[in-house]
């Protein structure tokens, strides 16, 4: 159950990065909520596991396309890397 809810933050962080390389411009609020959740699930690194670097990097980027426009290809990869990772957690 706890790997389903993880896997749901994912794909909700998957969602905001696809609405921003789309301009759809999302509230601010659900940056902030997804990237905080992802950068408390980036902590999990400290106990071995390798792709929590990728939540604590897409947790850096989602606050940082609030200040500023990114280039796209730092929008893209940390989407389909989380839309992934997600897919897997329901699988």
């Amino acid at each position: 159950m706890l790997v389903k809810i993880l896997g749901a933050i994912d794909i909700a962080s998957a969602i905001a990065f696809l609405m921003l390389v789309f301009g759809t411009k999302p509230i601010i609020q659900f940056l902030l909520f997804c990237s905080c959740l992802l950068f408390l699930k980036g902590l999990f690194v400290f106990t071995g596991d390798v792709l929590s670097i990728v939540d604590l990097f897409s947790s850096a980027f989602l606050i940082l396309s609030i200040f500023f426009s990114l280039p796209v290809i730092f929008l893209w990869i940390p989407a389909f890397l989380l839309l992934a990772k997600g897919v897997v957690s329901f699988v």
